[in-house]
C-alpha cells in the first residue's frame, strides 16, 4: 500500500499524544524534559496499521505557542492532519494557528477528534461540536468527520480508525519519479551503524547504496541502511516516514533543515522569489523589507521580504515577493512555505516558491512582475525557456535547469529534444550539454554583424577584427562556446567569414583610393627591391615621404594580401623574396643536412641583424627545426 503521513495539530494539553498513545502504544514524548513537564516539546513518531491493512507514519507535533516551529518542521509532507480539540476547553490559540498553518501548507484532507469528552455532559458536547463547526466553515476541514474520543475509557476508537481508513482510500499517492528529497528532522547515531537522519520523502526514492547529496552544504555520503516503519527496506518512497542510516558523514556535520537529495539535483540559494499570502488574521499590514522567520520544509531561518508587486500587503491579500535571505536554502519551485514574525513570536502568511536563484530585482517593475506570473502559470517546456532566456548570452547547461526545476534528467531530456526539434532552442556545447534561447543567439548575432559593418565603415582599409576584440564588444557574459557556436552559425548562413584570427561580413571588400594604391604599389616595389636587406618602416617611411599611420596601414593590408611577410615587429621582406630563400634553404639542407648560423649568413648574405629573425621564421613555420646552434628539415 502506498505510503500515508497522519500529522496532529491542536493546542498544548489537548491529548494530541495520549491519542497517539491509545492509538498505536508508543508514547511519543520521549524526551526526559518532556516527561517531567507533562508537554510535547519536539517532533514524535510513530505508526498504526489501520484495518484494512494500510499502514500510516504519525507525526506528533507539540501544542506550546513557543514550539510552533517545532510543528512546522512536523507538518511537512502531511498526507492528513487530525485536528485535535479538547471537549472541555474548545478551540484555543493554537488550535486557530495551527490550523492556518496547514492551510497555509495545502495539507488537504483531514479530520476533526474531540478530546476528554468523558470529562464534559453531553449537553456541553454538543455545543463544543456547534462551535467547532463554526470555526472551521470556509476553511479545507469545512465538513471534514468528527469524531469523539476519550484515552482514558476509549470512547470513539473504533470509529476513529474506522474514519481514518475510508480518509486514506482517497489519498493520491505521491509521484516516486523526480528527483529525491527527504527534510531531516531528526539526527542521532546508533552504536555500530553512525549516523542516521529521519524524515518524511517528499519526493522520489532511495535505494540501498546510493550516493546522496546533504544540502544546502552540500556534504557527500552513501547509503548505508533504510528503514521504514523499523523495518529494513531495500528502497524507500516518496511519502514515507524514513530512517537512513549515511555512511561517511559525521552527526555534527548535519542539522534539522538539510536535505537529504539526488546529488547535483539541487541549489544551495540566498534569494527567492515567491507568491505570498497573508493570512486575514495578521494584525497589520506587511511592510516591504520585513524580517521575518522563514519555515519550508523542515528548516527556519531570518529573511527579508521584498514586496516586488506594491508598497504593503494588507491583511487577506497576495502579492509577489522576493526573500533575502541569512543563510542558503535548498528548495524546488512550488515548494510551500510559512512566515512569522521574529518577535513576538506569530504565524503572519504563506505561499509557494516560483523562482529559486532569481537575480536581485527592483521593485514594482512591470518585466518581474511579468516574468514570475508567467512562471506560476506555465508548464514545464515554457519554463525551460524562461530560464534561457533569462540566461541569455550566458546559457545554461542541463544540470542548471535539473536544478531550478523539478525534473530528473530523465524527465527533462525529452522536453528538450521537443524544444530543440521546433528550434525554441539550441544545444551550443552537446559535451557539456549546455543550451541557449534560439532567439537570444539570433540577438547575438545581429549584435555581431551590426558591430561589423560599424566596424568596416569606420576602418575601410583593415580586413577585419580580431575574434577575441568582437568577443569584448558582445555582452561580457557570453560563454566563449556559445561564442564559437555563433561564428560558426553565420559562416555557415555565408554572413560572416573567419579568417584565422580575423573576422569580417562576407560583403567586405577592402577598396583602395587612387592615392592609397599608388603608395601600395610603391612600398611592394620598395620592399621587392630590398631583398633580404628591406628596409625598417621608419626608413620606408622616409624614402616614400609618408606619416607612420598611414604607412601602417598599407602595410598591414599587403600584410593580410600576402605581398609582405611579417617575419618580426619592423621586419617585413617581400613574399617573392621569402620564396626564393625557402626554395634555396631546402635545397641546401637536402644537400647538406644542416646549417649553421654563419653558413646561414653565407647563404642569404646578410648580417646576423637579419640572418637571426629568418632562421627563427623558418623555425616558427615549421620548415626547418633547430638542433643545437643548426638547423635541419622538419
Amino acid at each position: 500500500m502506498q505510503p500515508i503521513i497522519l500529522g496532529t495539530a491542536g493546542h498544548i494539553d489537548h491529548g494530541k499524544t495520549s491519542l497517539i498513545k491509545a492509538l498505536t502504544g508508543v508514547d511519543t514524548d520521549r524526551l526526559k524534559e518532556e516527561k517531567l513537564r507533562g508537554i510535547t516539546i519536539e517532533l514524535g513518531f510513530a505508526s498504526l496499521v489501520l484495518p484494512d491493512g494500510q499502514r500510516l507514519g504519525i507525526v506528533d507535533v507539540p501544542g506550546h505557542e513557543r514550539f510552533v516551529r517545532h510543528m512546522l518542521a512536523g507538518a511537512t509532507g502531511m498526507d492528513l492532519v487530525a485536528l485535535i480539540i479538547a471537549a472541555d476547553e474548545g478551540v484555543m490559540p493554537q488550535t486557530r494557528e495551527h490550523l492556518e498553518i496547514c492551510q497555509l501548507l495545502r495539507v488537504k484532507r483531514g479530520l476533526v477528534v474531540l478530546t476528554k469528552v468523558d470529562l464534559v455532559e453531553e449537553e456541553w458536547l454538543e455545543l463544543v461540536e456547534e462551535d467547532v463547526r463554526a470555526f472551521l466553515s470556509h476553511t479545507f476541514l469545512d465538513g471534514a468527520p468528527l469524531v469523539r474520543f476519550s484515552a482514558v475509557t476509549g470512547q470513539g476508537k473504533a470509529e476513529l480508525l474506522e474514519t481514518l481508513t475510508e480518509l486514506c482510500a482517497d489519498i493520491q499517492p505521491k509521484p516516486s519519479s523526480g528527483i529525491f528529497r527527504l527534510p531531516i528532522d531528526r539526527v542521532f547515531t546508533i552504536k555500530g551503524f553512525g549516523t542516521v537522519v529521519t524524515g518524511t520523502a517528499v519526493s522520489g526514492r532511495v535505494r540501498l547504496g546510493d550516493l546522496v547529496t546533504i544540502y544546502p552544504p552540500q556534504f557527500k555520503a552513501r547509503v548505508r541502511n533504510i528503514q521504514v516503519h523499523d523495518e529494513n527496506v531495500e528502497e524507500a518512497l516518496a511519502g514515507s516516514r524514513t530512517a537512513i542510516n549515511l555512511q561517511g558523514i559525521d552527526k555534527l556535520d548535519l542539522e534539522r533543515g538539510m536535505i537529504v537529495g539526488t546529488p547535483e539535483a539541487l541549489l544551495a540559494t540566498l534569494r527567492l522569489d515567491a507568491r505570498l499570502e497573508v493570512l486575514p488574521s495578521a494584525p497589520r499590514p506587511l511592510k516591504n523589507r520585513r524580517e521575518i522567520r522563514l519555515h519550508t520544509g523542515t528548516s527556519e531561518q531570518v529573511a527579508t521580504v521584498i514586496l516586488l508587486s506594491q508598497e504593503e500587503l494588507p491583511p487577506g491579500e497576495s502579492g509577489l515577493v522576493q526573500f533575502r535571505l541569512t543563510e542558503p536554502l535548498a528548495v524546488k519551485p512550488f515548494d510551500r512555505f510559512v512566515i512569522r514574525n521574529v518577535s513576538p513570536a506569530l504565524t503572519i502568511g504563506g505561499g509557494y516558491f516560483l523562482h529559486i536563484n532569481p537575480p536581485k530585482h527592483r521593485r514594482l517593475q512591470e518585466s518581474v512582475l511579468k516574468g514570475l506570473e508567467f512562471l506560476e502559470k506555465c508548464r514545464e517546456a515554457e519554463r525551460i525557456t524562461f530560464y534561457l532566456q533569462e540566461a541569455g548570452a550566458a546559457g545554461r547547461s542541463r544540470l542548471e535547469l535539473v536544478q531550478l526545476l523539478s525534473l530528473n534528467d530523465t524527465e527533462l531530456d525529452p522536453l528538450l529534444a521537443q524544444l530543440l526539434q521546433k528550434s525554441q532552442i539550441i544545444c551550443y556545447d552537446p559535451e557539456k550539454n549546455r543550451y541557449a534561447l534560439s532567439a537570444a543567439v539570433k540577438d547575438l548575432q545581429d549584435q555581431a554583424t551590426q558591430f561589423l559593418q560599424k566596424y568596416h565603415h569606420s576602418q575601410p582599409l583593415k580586413l577585419g577584427l580580431s575574434k577575441e576584440e568582437l568577443r569584448r564588444r558582445l555582452p561580457e557574459e557570453l560563454e566563449v562556446r556559445l561564442f564559437n557556436y555563433l561564428l560558426q552559425n553565420l559562416e555557415q548562413q555565408k554572413r560572416l567569414v573567419v579568417d584565422k584570427e580575423l573576422v569580417r561580413l562576407a560583403s567586405h571588400r577592402v577598396v583602395l583610393g587612387e592615392a592609397q594604391e599608388e603608395l601600395a604599389r610603391k612600398l611592394e616595389s620598395l620592399y621587392a627591391r630590398g631583398g633580404l636587406t628591406p628596409p625598417t618602416l621608419k626608413e620606408a617611411g622616409t624614402a616614400l615621404k609618408t606619416e607612420g599611420s598611414r604607412l601602417q596601414e598599407i602595410i598591414k593590408l599587403l600584410t593580410s594580401k600576402g605581398r609582405l611577410v611579417k617575419v618580426k615587429e619592423d621586419l617585413f621582406f617581400h613574399h617573392e623574396v621569402m620564396e626564393t630563400l625557402k626554395n634555396k634553404l631546402v635545397a641546401y639542407l637536402k644537400l647538406h643536412n644542416e646549417i649553421s648560423v654563419p653558413q646561414f649568413k653565407d647563404l642569404t648574405q646578410t648580417s646576423r641583424k637579419f640572418s637571426i629573425p629568418l632562421m627563427e621564421y623558418f623555425d616558427a613555420n615549421r620548415v626547418t627545426v633547430r638542433v643545437g646552434e643548426n638547423r635541419r628539415l622538419r
